[in-house]
């Protein structure tokens, strides 16, 4: 069996995700059959595996730090939060059922099985399985029935690592505060902390370090320097939304209550000569001047349709393509730009039908089975004058609904097994896909912003931007960060540990 180590956080977004990434890349830098594994993840970004199975996107991530593909025993148990009390649950890739909050908690104990089990798989083919908690230990009022924080550390006898976020503030605080809320046998299995996100010189930081160290009798593993690196955000806790780059090309992302799968528009960020903006309402609405607008994904398409609509983020998204901006919606934002959605077995919503934005002609009908797969497909449909028919493309598909298109509305692509993918819209401005990740592919993001370049009379950009070589340089660069920034033999020896 693998030999682990857990990295668990004084609270949420603190790194946890990153420094796991950075681990699984950095030991498999140094030869060893490394994998990730996160017992349950509560996120909106998810992704597709080979098989047709769903998991959160923070493992695909770490996966692809691994160099290894995806597998859905790597995040077992997988939450969508669907309103501000309940989620859908996600067991092994396939959604079994919706709950709330406490009747989860109340459920947790029967998924042990399921949790131990997918560890166990990933454990008989690898050497080092590297674990990621969830938010904090210290939510005492969860600790019985855990599965994923010292819960899961017992299940699967794990050393632990705690990471601490300095720049939040009070990292002091919240390292002890955390420790001092453990129990006695659970402070023993924490071997070491590490600080991160620091900005500054770590001399002044020393002081604070060796006056930790000794009242809680934990070492110190490193201080990890703040740096922006551009990876896979885990889920809607993110600094993505507030931060605006400087680009000749702005893309604009209207940002929706149940916003899923914001990820679809990573590769545009990464790029060199494009600025994401991301809209929460009316007045932002009204003061953008994207060159492109893009609808995503959601995870209650019925109440975010209602919401932009009686927002009037509806109204400004109409003007908006009245200018002569194009627009593109991904599955939920997609349905969202149709005549209508029908939801007749009240899945969503207990309002049966609602309009769309009209912007599209098609007519979805929400269904009780979730579609999962990845898929092949060739371009069908003229968007933008692109010209890009037979272009290969492709994606995932995470989606409730089926969308009808009603007179004779142009395809955006045919897929592999035959059938047809999203419409465009007869003048060619307005494009819907069901296809996670339409961005990733670099011919037909490359061909976009060519096209946006042209239409702003702008000269040609710089060679076509490899997404794929870029996303592993990233990589590369947080592994050395996290590497160097770290006591690596101290870390190697923890790893050993569990032998002892």
């Amino acid at each position: 069996m693998a030999k682990n180590i857990m990295f668990m956080g004084t609270g949420s977004s603190v790194g946890k995700s990153l420094v796991t990434a950075a681990m699984c890349r950095i030991l498999d830098n140094h030869g060893y059959q490394v994998a990730p594994y996160k017992s349950q993840n509560m996120a909106l970004n998810s992704f597709i595996t080979e098989d047709g199975k769903e998991m959160g996107r923070a493992q695909v991530v770490q996966a692809e730090c691994a160099r290894i593909e995806p597998q859905v025993e790597m995040n077992p148990v997988l939450l969508k939060p669907n309103s501000d009390v309940g989620c859908q649950v996600i067991l092994m890739g396939k959604a079994e059922f919706n709950m709330d909050a406490m009747d989860y908690h109340a459920h947790k104990p029967k998924l042990v099985e399921i949790v131990v089990s997918a560890y166990e798989t990933l454990a008989k083919e690898k050497d080092v399985i590297v674990i990621e908690g969830a938010g904090s230990p210290a939510e005492i009022n969860l600790r019985d029935n855990d599965i994923v924080n010292m819960g899961l550390a017992e299940l699967v006898d794990a050393p632990v690592v705690l990471i601490g976020d300095i720049d939040k503030g009070g990292v002091f605080a919240s390292i002890y505060g955390t420790i001092m809320l453990l129990e006695p046998e659970e402070q023993k299995r924490v071997k070491g902390f590490i600080i991160n996100k620091f900005r500054g010189d770590v001399e002044l930081l020393k002081p604070g370090i060796k006056m930790i160290e000794e009242k809680i009798n934990i070492p110190c593993l490193g201080v990890i320097p703040y740096k922006r690196f551009v990876i896979d955000d885990e889920d809607s806790v993110t600094e993505r939304f507030d931060k605006h780059t400087e680009g000749l090309i702005t893309i604009g992302v209207v940002y929706l209550p149940h916003l899923s799968n914001f990820t679809d528009c990573t590769a545009f960020e990464m790029h060199p000569d494009v600025n994401v903006e991301y809209y929460r309402n009316q007045r932002e609405l009204q003061l953008a001047n994207p060159d492109l607008l893009v609808i995503p994904g959601s995870k209650n398409t019925i109440d975010d349709t209602c919401h932009v609509i009686e927002s009037k983020m509806g109204e400004e998204i109409r003007r908006i393509h009245d200018c002569g901006v194009p627009i593109v919606g991904v599955c939920g934002g997609y349905q969202l730009l149709g005549k209508e959605i029908r939801d007749p077995l009240q899945v969503e919503s207990t309002k049966g039908s609602i309009a769309g934005l009209g912007l599209l002609n098609i007519v979805t009908t929400i269904g009780a089975e979730k579609r999962t797969v990845r898929t092949t497909g060739k371009v069908q449909g003229d968007f933008m004058g692109m010209a890009l028919v037979d272009l290969a493309v492709e994606g995932y598909e995470i989606h409730m609904g089926e969308s009808q298109a009603l007179d004779n509305a142009k395809p955006f692509a045919i897929l592999a097994d035959g059938t047809v993918d999203g419409v465009i819209a007869e003048d060619g401005t307005v494009m819907g896909t069901y296809l996670h990740g339409i961005f990733d592919n670099d011919a037909f993001r490359e061909k976009i912003i060519e096209t946006l370049r042209s239409k702003k009379n702008l000269a040609a950009g710089p060679a076509a931007f490899d997404f794929k070589a870029f996303k592993n340089e990233q990589y590369d660069l947080l592994a050395e960060t996290v590497e160097a920034s770290l006591d690596m033999k101290k870390i190697m020896g923890i790893i050993g540990e569990i032998e002892n």
